[in-house]
């Protein structure tokens, strides 16, 4: 044969296959902008130059790494799709003549073309999403980072050698495939359909179990740590559980059906069902992946967008001034903590920085962690906590709570204390009792006299202890005076853990000036009071400084930076839902053409053909994304226990996010309904 040949040949066969090799073409070319991308930010010099970028190239290098790996599945199985489909071609070229060695130079050669399009494609892509991504991160983050304008050489290097790779082990397995094979299964290759699955009973019970003990694990989890520990295993499960029942579950409930002999003797239900366990096994197993495909997509953007819209709320709680100075101490009578004298340092520090202080503030108070005590209806401090009974106790005055919130401060008398929020109720709502607890010889033993409250109406909780990073639940309670916190200070005494008795002090102020200044200002004061300058300050042991500028440097960087990680992945996996779908409505059209042809000679007219099959499609297009809401449901526990470790505690935020996610993506998944619907009747009819 001429050697011009097999170019002509090859660039013949992919234009008279179009219908499969587009869909193919562009997922190649979505998957390598998406993967360059990625890898053009890892390699981005001007990244690594600003505070926070550093969290942003970790989460592209490990979304990177995603995108190869899952890059390399769907191809492969797209590659798959398309191979079985062409087996009848490919047979008929080796009858009429071409041995395995020129099949094998033919496929080289479309792997060629589809290489010499689809990668310079996606990098061309690629390029242009990459200013499009490097403005929306920009804005994400809130805060300017000096990208490379041009294309990354490094990272259009390793996307194309991964690509190319990818297209190359497709093509070694399809030349495996083709010469293991002999002509009459070339032939009858695309031909080959499923028999019957019988109904597998011990898998359909394996699959109510799975999926029932992954719901059971994801809804009972209140711990957040034991919700990572415990994650992944409600994830196998439920995977497992979906794959199970899809297959043997469906099979059960088709045969179920086709044994009402009411409901299965109906034109549209006797060719729907018998259609759909023909060819069930296959069936089963691309519905599972639409129905998990689109459950990851989901919550990785609704679990992305809950933490970063929770960082502006952690942000403006944990950050309530531009700059900030926390202290802890213990009583100390020879050398007593000034608070004043710390104020003023501040206040000194900030002169010299040339900033001027708009507004500042200061308050005390007191931190112990108490345990829940329902049989008694009181508060132990020193008592046996856990996550279910375990509070940290926030003891301030009326004046330092006013300094917090900005509120009037309450007007309280001898005996009486305002929650900041609500009481658990196993201590009822009109008393609080504390008792402190100590070792003694049969175990913990009551320390000293309770003290017990009157309290007070509730005022609205403080941001600041509401949005912290504690193990336990927050509680604050307002006192009237200092001698009632010290109170609560003697209780903590008598358990006999001095080490736990601390006080904090914080010294709130605003400032006017930019983000840059602000950023600067940590730094700047370690050097400021390099030396002795604390002197006169009293004695403490711990001290930070800190600026909101800073925290939204890094909160930002991290949640804008997981949200921009999960639109790319989910829209990687968005892209794999609708291939897989479309290849999915595109085989088995051409599997039912045939049947309806035979159909519509026995009788059958065209309104009866188009609603068996309209009836069909919309049943196979509702079973995974109905599916998928179920895991949403069952999983948005988790996702509020994983999001409590970022200290994001907005459940309402969290739920209307989830809702608002699941409700775009139906949207979406109805449009691809449309779309491979009309591609499955064009076939069909």
């Amino acid at each position: 044969m001429r050697n011009g040949l097999y170019p002509r040949l090859a660039a013949q066969n992919l234009r008279q296959n179009r219908r499969f090799f587009l869909p193919y073409l562009l997922a190649l070319v979505g998957l390598a902008a998406a993967f360059y991308v990625m890898a053009a930010l890892v390699f981005d010099p001007g990244a690594g130059q600003l505070r926070g970028a550093n969290y942003v190239q970790v989460m592209m290098g490990f979304g990177m790494g995603v995108a190869g790996v899952f890059s390399a599945v769907l191809l492969l199985y797209s590659n798959s799709f398309l191979m079985k489909q062409r087996k009848r071609e490919l047979g008929l070229y080796n009858i009429l003549g071409m041995g395995k060695g020129n099949l094998a130079l033919l496929q080289c050669w479309e792997s060629l073309f589809t290489a010499l399009v689809g990668i310079p494609g996606g990098l061309l892509c690629g390029v242009l999403l990459h200013a499009l991504a490097t403005a929306g991160l920009t804005r994400l983050l809130r805060f300017p980072i000096p990208f490379s304008p041009g294309p990354s050489l490094p990272a259009m290097a390793l996307t194309a050698a991964v690509f190319g790779a990818l297209l190359a082990l497709a093509l070694l397995l399809n030349l495996g495939r083709v010469g293991l094979a002999n002509p009459i299964q070339l032939l009858r290759g695309g031909q080959v359909g499923e028999r019957p699955p019988k109904t597998r009973w011990l898998a359909a019970l394996v699959g109510v179990a799975c999926l029932g003990g992954g719901y059971a694990l994801a809804v009972s989890i209140t711990d957040p740590m034991a919700a990572i520990a415990f994650y992944f295993l409600a994830v196998l499960l439920v995977i497992v559980g979906t794959y199970c029942l899809f297959l043997a579950g469906s099979i059960a409930v088709l045969k179920l059906l086709r044994k009402n002999k009411r409901f299965y003797y109906q034109t549209g239900h006797f060719i729907g069902v018998s259609g759909m366990l023909y060819r069930m096994k296959r069936n089963a197993v691309g519905l599972a992946n639409i129905c998990i495909l689109s459950t990851m997509v989901m919550v990785m953007i609704s679990g992305t967008l809950s933490l970063y819209l929770g960082t502006g709320e952690l942000i403006a709680a944990q950050y309530p001034a531009d700059f900030q100075i926390t202290v802890r101490y213990a009583p100390d009578e020879e050398d007593p903590f000034d608070g004043q004298a710390m104020d003023a340092l501040a206040h000194e520090f900030l002169t010299h920085q040339g900033l001027e202080v708009t507004q500042g503030r200061t308050a005390h108070y007191l931190r112990l962690t108490a345990a829940v005590n329902p049989a008694t209806r009181r508060l132990e401090v020193g008592g046996n906590a856990d996550r279910s009974t375990g509070r940290t106790l926030y003891l301030l005055t009326g004046e330092s709570y006013a300094a917090l919130t900005g509120r009037p401060a309450p007007q309280l008398g001898s005996g009486q204390a305002a929650l900041c929020g609500t009481l658990p109720q196993e201590l009822g709502q009109a008393s609080l009792t504390v008792q402190a607890l100590a070792v003694g010889e049969h175990g913990l033993e009551e320390a000293g006299n309770p003290l017990t409250l009157e309290l007070a109406p509730s005022l609205e909780p403080i941001p600041l202890f509401s949005n912290t990073f504690d193990t336990y639940a927050a509680l604050a309670i307002v006192l009237p005076d200092q001698a009632a916190v010290d109170a609560f200070a003697q209780l903590q005494l008598a358990t006999g853990n001095v080490g736990m008795n601390t006080y904090y002090f914080l010294d709130l102020l605003d400032l006017d000036c930019t983000q840059e200044q602000a950023l600067e200002l940590e730094p700047a004061w370690y050097t400021f009071v390099a030396g002795s300058t604390y002197d006169g300050t009293g004695s403490w042991d711990y001290l930070a400084v800190a600026t909101r500028a800073r925290m939204e440097v890094d909160g930002y960087a991290m949640s804008g930076g997981f949200l921009f990680l999960g639109i790319l992945l989910g829209g990687v996996f968005l892209m794999a839902t609708v291939l897989i779908i479309y290849y999915k409505q595109a085989s088995e059209g051409y599997e039912d053409r045939g049947r309806f042809e035979i159909m519509r000679k026995v009788g059958l007219d065209e309104g009866q053909v188009r609603a068996c099959i309209r009836s069909q499609v919309l049943a196979v297009f509702l079973l995974p994304i109905a599916a998928a809401a179920v895991h949403i449901l069952f999983n948005f526990n988790l996702v509020v226990q994983l999001l409590t470790l970022f200290s994001i505690r907005g459940v309402l935020t969290t739920a209307l996010c989830t809702l608002g996610t699941l409700l775009v993506f139906c949207a979406a998944y109805a449009a691809v309904y449309l779309l491979t619907a009309r591609t499955y009747y064009k076939i069909v009819t």
